[in-house]
């Protein structure tokens, strides 16, 4: 405690947040959660929404705990899921609700989009994947349904930024989570003034881009008052996976990172943006990462389905115990992980075992079957991405680091390496807020560089191995 200088990792998911603080000690970097919080999707005018006054009362409680522990930081740093964003009036209030990225009202927009400028032209613009939830999609779907908040807006600000607007008074834009909304030019690392003007949104909503590791204010005096201490402002990697990819020890090394949680990004880290024709097809995209790296990578369904039966289960059975019930039955079917009927259905245990009648598949009845049906199918996914990244690149990758949450799944992760043919390193599981931890650390002067960084994540944190010296 004493002596200690102390960073703090706001970690916002799709399904909840924690509040992580980190500092080293004899060379490593030693974590402590203080505070959990739920989050989630709400119905409200219509729409799937996110409650943000909710949110953001969850962060100033986490803030506080630490005041309550005497574990004071040194700075505070946030980072969520991508694509989704609030439009701010000239007074810094919020128009509208905030609509989340499972909700419907994209649907058409791609299409509506795609009547201004073809896809294969905005890939090479953009070198983003097509994903009906991406923020371009979002915002003109707000010029069709609500054209007067896009007429007052002054400032589009990404969740995270928005949460550092609120604790330091000051407006800014990261820039790993500001490269997922397809409005970037992938070569010049910034907006693209031509695209956006094409189609009909305000210029003056995209603010000056800033890379992760900036400084964005000291607390406010009200938000001080608060939580009972001062500190800094410092927006990380504000994209979750961006910083997942930072704590991924082996993605300097070439190989291939897997951020394992709701989503599965999967991918490898480039200097150079590959927004070929052949990438587009297999529909990868080239996210901003960590000292302006490029993160080639794919958005594949991830842990998303299993989070779903298991609570249609009621909870009943623990992940461990899914796994060990799907490693024990004799049962196999395959389902598309990225099938369009998974993104958000009444019930995902109908959705699977329709899925799989409809395509001639059995038809998955106990828990233990779902189970397997998910985890095989995500395996292969990840094994015919595996392939697509090396014909894309040209390059071989002997090795999958997975990290995050899903690093833990045992029997994913021998499923893995197994149809894969890759070795399967599994670690660090808490890598987003050790990613977000090393930025702030990094511009502390803790860390001269994130290779430094990531060779003291390495010492810090036990990395399982599946599959050693398999061959496919």
């Amino acid at each position: 405690m004493e002596g200690y200088r102390y960073y703090l990792a706001i970690d916002i998911g799709a399904s909840g947040g924690r509040h992580i603080l980190a500092h080293r000690e004899n060379e490593k970097l030693c974590l402590e959660e203080i505070y959990r919080f739920e989050n989630r999707m709400v119905r409200k005018n219509g729409h799937l929404c996110w409650e943000m006054d909710r949110l953001f009362a969850e962060i100033k409680a986490g803030m506080a705990r630490c005041k309550a522990e005497n574990k004071i930081p040194k700075s505070v740093g946030i980072d969520s899921w991508a694509v989704d964003f609030v439009l701010l009036d000239e007074g810094g209030k919020v128009l509208g609700d905030t609509v989340g990225y499972r909700d419907e009202r994209t649907d058409g927009m791609i299409e509506a989009v795609g009547n201004i400028i073809p896809e294969s032209a905005l890939y090479a613009r953009t070198g983003i994947q097509q994903q009906k939830f991406n923020t371009i999609y979002q915002l003109m779907a707000i010029k069709k349904e609500h054209p007067e908040y896009l007429k007052r807006a002054q400032a589009m600000l990404m969740i995270p930024d928005y949460f550092h607007y609120l604790l330091s008074g000051n407006q800014s834009a990261e820039y790993t989570n500001a490269s997922t909304t397809q409005l970037m030019d992938a070569g010049k690392k910034d907006w693209d003034r031509e695209l956006i003007e094409m189609l009909g949104f305000p210029q003056r909503i995209f603010q000056t881009l800033s890379r992760p590791g900036t400084f964005v204010g000291m607390l406010t005096d009200e938000i001080q008052k608060e939580v009972g201490f001062q500190c800094r402002v410092v927006a990380p990697a504000t994209h979750d996976t961006a910083s997942a990819v930072m704590a991924s020890p082996f993605s300097g090394e070439g190989a291939i990172y897997i951020s394992s949680g709701t989503w599965s990004l999967m991918g490898i880290e480039r200097e150079q943006p590959e927004n070929s024709e052949k990438s587009r097809r297999y529909n990868f995209t080239n996210e901003g990462g960590y000292d302006y790296k490029y993160r080639f990578l794919k958005n594949i369904m991830g842990l998303w389905m299993i989070q779903n039966v298991k609570k249609e289960l009621q909870n009943k059975y623990s992940f461990a115990q899914l796994c060990d019930m799907a490693e024990q039955t004799d049962f196999h079917a395959l389902v598309d992980v990225d099938d369009g009927c998974f993104m958000a259905p009444d019930s995902m245990t109908e959705a699977i075992q329709d899925w799989c009648a409809t395509h001639g598949q059995p038809v998955p009845q106990t828990p233990g079957e779902l189970a397997k049906c998910i985890y095989e199918s995500l395996a292969h996914s990840y094994a015919r991405t595996v392939e697509e990244i090396e014909d894309a690149t040209g390059s071989k990758y002997e090795a999958i680091n997975i990290v995050g949450g899903g690093a833990n799944a045992d029997y994913l992760n021998k499923l893995t390496a197994r149809i894969s043919g890759r070795e399967v390193l599994a670690g660090p599981t808490e890598a987003t807020a050790t990613g977000n931890i090393a930025a702030q650390m990094i511009a502390a002067g803790e860390f001269s560089s994130l290779s430094q960084a990531r060779d003291t994540i390495k010492r810090s944190f036990t990395i399982k191995e599946y599959g050693k010296g398999i061959k496919k």
